[in-house]
């Protein structure tokens, strides 16, 4: 049986400011399952937003187990990370999830894997899902090129990018900025 995939998700931070943003799109194999999907998430009282790519499912189970750590630790971003892929690597249910997130704080963005990578992007945009790459380009040409633009505004024109080149990107965004 197929599982439902492909998204794009995108944070960048830029002039003091993060926005955070993700396409609608829900795939089974070749076909469109569902088109605004909510992937999205405010954990911490608003103060962590959380993107996710990967199997729905899985993704709504780390996001449980991430807001537990984010509680335990005083919403320290960093340390929750660190404590959910140790958990994810090591708990015999958690390790089989597929899924990947991107996390952002105040003035803090991760990106957070089951391999156990925990990474801070050093330019300030991180992206993952389908469309990544596309979206990470644009984001990073919008950086150097067009810095009069807000942060909310390069993950909308990102994401619309990465859109129009990827068959698993939709146009319905769900965008959130700190």
């Amino acid at each position: 049986m197929e599982k439902l995939k492909a998204t794009t998700v995108l944070a960048v931070q830029h002039n003091g400011q993060i926005a955070i943003g993700a396409d609608g799109q829900a795939t089974l194999g070749n076909t469109v399952a569902k088109n605004n999907v909510r992937k999205i998430r405010k954990l911490a009282d608003g103060k962590v937003v959380v993107g996710f790519a990967g199997s729905t499912a899985d993704a709504f189970a780390l996001l449980d187990r991430f807001e537990e750590k984010l509680n335990a630790y005083g919403g320290n971003l960093k340390r929750a990370a660190i404590e959910l892929t140790k958990m994810w690597r090591t708990d015999r249910y958690l390790s089989r999830l597929e899924a990947m997130m991107i996390a952002v704080a105040s003035h803090e963005m991760l990106i957070i894997s089951g391999t156990g990578d925990v990474l801070e992007p050093d330019t300030a945009v991180a992206a993952i899902g389908s469309g990544s790459m596309y979206a990470q380009s644009a984001a990073l040409a919008l950086k150097k090129h067009a810095p009069q633009l807000t942060a909310e505004e390069m993950v909308r024109e990102s994401l619309t990018i990465a859109a129009d080149i990827c068959i698993y990107t939709n146009h319905n965004f769900v965008i959130e900025v700190l």
